[in-house]
Order: C-alpha cells, then sequence, then structure tokens
C-alpha cells in the first residue's frame, strides 16, 4: 500500500462514484479500479459495496477513511517540513535566560514567533545566567541567550534588548527603606544574600565589583538558587541584595523595599547573544527578535 492507493481510496469514498472519482484524479475508471483491487487485496478485506447502481462502503472502508486521511495529512506534513526546513520555516531554537528580569522579553519572543513561525519551536532553559550561558552557546547546547554582558564574545554576536537600572533591595523594616538613592560606600557593614557563586551570576559579580570600588568586600551570609529565593531571604531579615529594577517588578515585593544605586545610574544591559555561525530558524527568530524585542534607541552598537 502507498500514497497513491490512499487517494485512489478517498477520493472513491467521497465521491461513491468510480467515473467521478477517475475524473478527479485525472485518470481513466479501469485503472482506478484495478488500484482499488490492489488495495483490497493487500488488506485481504473488500472496501466498498459495487452494483450496477450504486457504490458504498463496506465496514472496512469506513474504518479505513480516518486513517487514510491521516497518512495523506501526515505525508502533506511531511513534504512541507522538508521543503521548508532549508528556509528556517520548521526547527527547534533553544533559548537560555534566567531571572524574573528575562520573563517579558521572553514572553514577548515566544508570542511573536508563535504568530508568524508556528512550525518553530523554542526550547526554553530558565535557570542559565551570565557565563553558564555564554559557555553553552560555545559548545553548541543553546543557539541564543540573554544575558546582561558587558561585551559580545568571540565568534559571537550580540544585541541590546533592554536597558536596565540596578538597585539595592533591603527589607521594608530597615532603616534605608524608603531612600530615594543609596551609595554602595554606605551598606560596608551590611550581610548580603546572592546567587550561588557557581551560577555565573553577572549581578553577583556586579556587586562584588562594586564593593571592591567602594573599598570594602561584602559579607556573604546567604546564597540562594534563584531570584524568588533572594527575595524572600531579604524580607527576612537576612540580607541585602543587588539587582535590576526590572527584576524587582516582576516578584512579590511584600515586605521589601528598593533603592536605586547611585552612580550616575549605570546602565545594565541585557543583551539577546548568538552565535555567528547560525542556522535558518535560528536567523527566523534573530528576525522576529527586531519586532519583539527592537533595540532601545541609543544602544545599536555592539
Amino acid at each position: 500500500m502507498d500514497l497513491h492507493h490512499v487517494k485512489a481510496f478517498l477520493a472513491v469514498a467521497e465521491e461513491l462514484h468510480f467515473g467521478r472519482a477517475a475524473a478527479r484524479l485525472h485518470i481513466a475508471q479501469p485503472p482506478l479500479s484495478r488500484t482499488i483491487q490492489q488495495l483490497e487485496r493487500h488488506l485481504g478485506s473488500p472496501l466498498f459495496d459495487r452494483t450496477t447502481r450504486r457504490v458504498s462502503l463496506t465496514p472496512q472502508g469506513e474504518a479505513l477513511v480516518p486513517a487514510a486521511y491521516d497518512i495523506v495529512r501526515a505525508f502533506d506534513a511531511a513534504e512541507r517540513a522538508v521543503a521548508h526546513a532549508g528556509e528556517g520555516a520548521v526547527g527547534t531554537v533553544s533559548i537560555g535566560f534566567a531571572g524574573p528580569s528575562s520573563h517579558p522579553l521572553i514572553s514577548a519572543l515566544a508570542q511573536r514567533v508563535r504568530q508568524d513561525q508556528p512550525g518553530i519551536e523554542l526550547a526554553l532553559s530558565s535557570t542559565t545566567y551570565g557565563s553558564e550561558a555564554i559557555g553553552q552557546l560555545a559548545d553548541g547546547t543553546l543557539d541564543m541567550a540573554i544575558v546582561r554582558w558587558d561585551a559580545t564574545p568571540p565568534g559571537m554576536c550580540s544585541r541590546v534588548v533592554r536597558v536596565d537600572h540596578f538597585v539595592i533591595v533591603v527589607p521594608e523594616s530597615h532603616p534605608l527603606a524608603g531612600r530615594e538613592s543609596v551609595g554602595m560606600e554606605e551598606l560596608v557593614d551590611e550581610s548580603w544574600v546572592f546567587l550561588e557563586a557557581a551560577s555565573g551570576s553577572s549581578l553577583r559579580d556586579t556587586a562584588m565589583r562594586k564593593a571592591e570600588q567602594a573599598g570594602f568586600t561584602p559579607r556573604v551570609v546567604q546564597q540562594g538558587p534563584d531570584t524568588w529565593t533572594l527575595m524572600a531571604l531579604v524580607a527576612a531579615g537576612v540580607g541585602l541584595t543587588l539587582t535590576v529594577d526590572t527584576a524587582f517588578r516582576n516578584v512579590i515585593t511584600t515586605g521589601l523595599s528598593v533603592i536605586p544605586l547611585e552612580g550616575g545610574r549605570e546602565d545594565a544591559l541585557a543583551r539577546l547573544i548568538w552565535r555567528a555561525e547560525t542556522t535558518p530558524a535560528v536567523d527566523r527568530v534573530l528576525d522576529l527578535s527586531e519586532i519583539a524585542l527592537p533595540t532601545p534607541e541609543g544602544y545599536a552598537g555592539p
């Protein structure tokens, strides 16, 4: 049994007339009859009751109809997949990101891809921080990632997709709560909570760097696996943390106070990063990212 048998069967099943079915298939009626007979011999069952006046489906023929449609649809889907694969219309693109600040970006991109390229599946990795993401891009585990990174790594390309600003998060009962801003040098005696060192978080590295510039090493009293845990630790009074304003907007804020960090409101750049060598599917997603995640004005450079 092959596809032309199945299509011949469906034509007769829909028309219930061999002459009309043959005309629809652009063949003569005798070859169509032979095709149906071959299919019946292969299946070992009659598919049609034939008389001089009418053609009707047997119970076996009625049972074959849904499966025959499935076969034709599957074959058509396979043809489309092969035809469009080289154009990037189908495939899987793996994207790494981490933290609540990335969720609106991923949501916007996923919505656009689903709308414009439903044949492309996004494989999302939601706990992939800075240096880990760069490593997975380099070894091919990821196709692209949204991270905070100061510059584009060798062999990769990047584009700024959002500009954030650094903030300090304290318990709402803390003496600093409600301040319009705070300098890093004022936090020398504070306890800190950060993401685990092995996470590769760029925010942890930024906090360490800013503390060093202010003349001290942060006293880290607790580490957590994700931003939600850090916020819970801060709300419990365990310590302070440094994050970005967009992260704070996307978590529960009960018991917390956010204070902009002084220092000229240094920009924290969220970048979409990908390997220089891409696939057609990745190229399609990158094109759509220009619409879903436009580069902020003034940040078009690398």
